[in-house]
C-alpha cells in the first residue's frame, strides 16, 4: 500500500475538508456580523445560501491550494519524511492564513462598502499612506474580529496536526511513480474543474454575478460568496479608473445621462418581448443589406427578412459587447461593456435601473428564459441583480431529450415552450436568449437537408433559428396576448464572417434590430437608416410602455420626437470606440487615439494628424465625457 499512497491522499483530502470546515464558519460569522444589513427569513435561508457557496469556496481553496496539492503529490519520494511534511504544513498555513484573513476584513467594512473584498482594493491602497494607522484602529475598534481569527487559525492548526503521514518510503519505485503519475493527471482534472466552478461546457468559469442565481435579493449574494472568492476572480478585470476630464455641466449638457419621454399609454400597457439571438450578426439577413451592393450576397433568414418589412427596423445598428453576457447588460439595462466588462468587473453587484425595474414599477409580471443549463453564461445571476420575478432554462423545461447535447435545448422546442409558457399574467416582460446559432454550428439531425449549406459552417444553424422563430410566431398567434404585445429582435453579438464587408473593424458590431407589432397603434413600421445600439433598446421600450419618469441611459429612445444625436459605444478589447457624428473615434481611456470618417469602417485611414475642426474636437471632449460619466456612474454605484 506504500506504492499507492493511500494515506498521503486521505490526509491530502483531510487537510482540503478542513479548509471547507473554516471557510463555513466565516461564512457564518461574515453574516452574524452583518446580519442587520443582510436580511434572510430564517435558519434555512442561511443554510440554502452556505450551500450555494460550497462552490465558490471550491474555486477559493484550489486557487490559494494549488501549489500544495502539487507538492503533496508529486513523486519525490521524500514526501513522507517529517522535513517534507513540515514544510507542507507552513505552506499551508502561510497561504490559507493570508487567504482565510481577507474574509474577516469584510466582517468589518462590508457595512461600508456593500461588498465583498475585490482587486479594486488594490487601487485603493496604493494611493494611500496611512495604511499602518487605519489597521491599528480597526484592530483597537474591533477586536473581536482578531480574536475569531487567531482562535479559529489556532483550532485549524489543531486539526490538522490530528492526522499525520508517518514516514514509510516506498519499496516498489515503479508502481510508486505510475500510481503518483495517475494521480496527479486524476487531480489536475479535478482542479481546473474545481476553480472554473463547473466541468460543463456550456459554462463559463462562474464570477461574482453567479452568486446572484441563488438569492431573493443581490445583497444576499455576499452569503453566497466568500472574499478570497472574490479577490481572486476579480484580478486583471479592473479598468475601472474615476477620470475627471470635463465639469458635470458639461456632462449634462452633452451627454444626457437622464432622459425624460413623455407618452400616453392607454390599459392594458402593451406587453414585451425581447429575443436576444446567439450570435444574430447583421451580415446573416438580406433586409437589413439592401443597397450594400455586396458581391454576390444571400440572405440566410427569409422569415426575419419578411418580419422586418412589417417591422420597424433599423438597418445600421451595433452591438456593445463582445460577448453574450454583455448583451444582457446592454440590452436590458443600458450599460455597455468596455475594454472591461461591467459584468465580470467588481462593481455588477448593485441595485441597477433597467427596463426590468421600469416594468416592475408599472406592475409588469417579468421573466428571463434560456435553455441552457440553468445559470449558464450568468444569465440567471445578472438577472436576479435585475430583478426579474421568474427565469426559466434546462431544469424548468425539463425533457433533455431536446437538448443539443453541449449547449442549451433546440430553439425550435424552446421557443414553443415559450410561447405556451409566456403571458398567463398581463402585462409581461419577457427576454428569450436563444442558443442553437452557436459553436459547433449544429441542427437537429430531423432539419439535415432542410436548409441550403451555405459557405460556412454558421450559416445552416442561423437558417435553423429563423425557422425556429418563424414556428414561435405561428404559435404566438394563436396566444390571447399576441395582439398587444411589442417584440424586439436582435442579436447578442456577432459570428462567423463571410462577406468581407462585416470583415471592417466596426461591422464586427454590425447586428439587426427590429421593433415588431401585430397592433397598429404602436406604429412600429419603416427602414430606419441612422444610428442605434442596443442600449437604445431600454429607453425606447420605456418609451412605449408610458414610463413617464426619468430614465438612466447612456442610449436614447428611438422612436421619441426628442432631437437626440447618438453616441454609439464598444469596445474591440483593447481600446474604446465611439461612433460620433460624422466620425469615428478611437480612445484609450486616457486621450483619443484615432479619428476616422464615419464611412470608414474598417478604421483604415486614420485622420488624427490630419483633420483639425470644430466638430472633430467635440467628438473628442464628448469620448472623454461619456467615458467620465461611465465610470462615476459604475464605479460609484450610480446605476440606478
Amino acid at each position: 500500500m506504500k506504492e499507492f499512497r493511500a494515506k498521503e491522499v486521505l490526509a491530502l483530502i483531510y487537510r482540503l475538508l478542513l479548509a471547507y470546515f473554516f471557510y463555513q464558519i466565516a461564512r457564518f460569522l461574515f453574516w452574524y456580523f452583518n446580519k442587520d444589513v443582510i436580511t434572510l427569513d430564517g435558519i434555512t435561508d442561511y443554510l440554502k445560501l452556505a450551500y450555494y457557496g460550497t462552490a465558490f469556496d471550491t474555486t477559493a481553496i484550489l486557487y490559494v491550494n494549488a501549489l500544495f496539492i502539487f507538492l503533496s503529490l508529486v513523486p519525490v519520494v521524500v514526501n513522507t519524511k517529517a522535513g517534507y511534511q513540515k514544510m507542507l504544513f507552513w505552506l499551508y498555513f502561510i497561504t490559507n492564513g493570508i487567504a482565510y484573513a481577507m474574509n474577516f476584513g469584510d466582517f468589518i467594512y462590508f457595512k461600508f462598502s456593500q461588498a465583498r473584498l475585490t482587486s479594486a482594493v488594490l487601487d485603493v491602497v496604493k494611493h494611500e499612506d496611512n495604511l499602518g494607522s487605519v489597521g491599528l484602529e480597526s484592530v483597537y475598534q474591533h477586536p473581536f474580529v482578531i480574536i475569531w481569527f487567531v482562535v479559529l487559525m489556532a483550532l485549524w492548526v489543531f486539526l490538522y496536526k490530528r492526522i499525520k503521514v508517518a514516514p514509510k518510503p516506498p519499496k516498489r519505485m515503479v508502481p510508486y511513480f505510475v500510481w503518483s503519475i495517475v494521480t496527479l493527471c486524476v487531480t489536475a482534472v479535478l482542479v481546473v474543474g474545481g476553480i472554473r466552478g463547473d466541468f460543463k461546457h456550456s459554462t463559463r468559469p462562474i464570477n461574482l454575478v453567479d452568486a446572484n442565481r441563488h438569492i431573493k435579493n443581490p445583497v444576499q449574494a455576499n452569503i453566497v460568496l466568500n472574499s478570497t472568492f472574490s479577490f481572486f476572480r476579480t484580478i486583471n478585470t479592473n479598468g475601472f479608473k474615476l477620470v475627471h476630464f470635463v465639469d458635470e455641466d458639461y456632462i449634462n449638457k452633452n451627454i444626457h445621462p437622464y432622459k425624460h419621454y413623455e407618452r400616453e399609454v392607454p390599459n392594458p400597457r402593451p406587453n414585451i418581448v425581447i429575443f436576444i439571438v446567439e450570435s444574430f450578426g447583421r451580415e446573416y439577413s438580406g433586409t437589413f443589406n439592401e443597397g450594400k451592393n455586396i458581391n454576390g450576397y444571400e440572405s440566410y433568414t427569409p422569415f426575419v427578412d419578411s418580419l422586418a418589412k412589417q417591422s420597424l427596423y433599423f438597418t445600421n445598428a451595433y452591438a456593445n459587447g463582445r460577448q453574450s453576457i454583455h448583451a444582457m447588460s446592454s440590452i436590458l439595462a443600458g450599460i455597455p461593456s468596455l475594454v472591461d466588462a461591467f459584468t465580470s468587473s467588481p462593481y455588477s453587484n448593485q441595485k441597477i435601473q433597467s427596463i426590468v425595474s421600469v416594468c416592475n414599477d408599472l406592475g409588469y409580471d417579468t421573466s428571463f428564459y434560456h435553455g441552457a443549463p440553468n445559470g449558464s453564461m450568468g444569465f440567471l445571476g445578472f438577472g436576479n441583480i435585475l430583478g426579474f420575478k421568474h427565469y426559466f432554462g434546462k431544469t424548468e423545461y425539463n425533457n433533455d431529450k431536446d437538448f443539443d447535447g453541449i449547449w442549451a435545448i433546440w430553439d425550435e422546442p424552446f421557443l414553443q415552450y415559450f410561447a405556451k409558457n409566456v403571458g398567463k399574467t398581463q402585462p409581461f416582460l419577457a427576454t428569450v436568449f436563444t442558443a442553437s446559432s452557436h459553436h459547433p454550428f449544429k441542427i437537429p439531425e430531423e432539419y439535415n437537408g432542410k436548409f441550403k449549406k451555405g459557405h460556412i459552417p454558421m450559416h445552416k444553424p442561423i437558417q435553423y433559428m429563423d425557422y425556429s422563430l418563424k414556428r414561435f410566431f405561428e404559435t404566438a398567434k394563436k396566444q390571447p396576448w399576441y395582439n398587444n404585445t411589442i417584440f424586439v429582435i436582435t442579436g447578442d453579438h456577432t459570428n462567423q464572417i463571410y462577406y468581407k464587408e462585416f470583415e471592417k473593424q466596426m461591422n464586427r458590431f454590425a447586428l439587426p434590430l427590429i421593433f415588431f407589432s401585430p397592433n397598429p397603434k404602436y406604429r412600429l413600421s419603416g427602414k430606419r437608416t441612422d444610428l442605434a445600439q442596443q442600449t437604445d433598446i431600454y429607453p425606447t421600450l420605456a418609451d412605449l410602455i408610458g414610463y413617464n419618469k426619468s430614465v438612466r441611459s447612456w442610449g436614447r429612445s428611438l422612436v421619441s420626437d426628442k432631437s437626440e444625436h447618438p453616441i454609439i459605444v464598444n469596445s474591440d478589447g483593447i481600446q474604446e470606440q465611439f461612433m460620433i457624428g460624422d466620425y469615428i473615434y478611437r480612445f484609450d481611456g486616457k486621450e483619443v487615439t484615432g479619428v476616422y470618417h464615419i464611412n470608414d469602417l474598417g478604421l483604415e485611414n486614420n485622420l488624427m494628424k490630419t483633420l483639425r475642426s470644430e466638430d472633430v474636437e467635440k467628438g473628442k471632449m464628448m469620448c472623454k465625457a461619456w467615458y467620465q460619466d461611465y465610470m462615476n456612474r459604475v464605479i460609484n454605484k450610480k446605476l440606478n
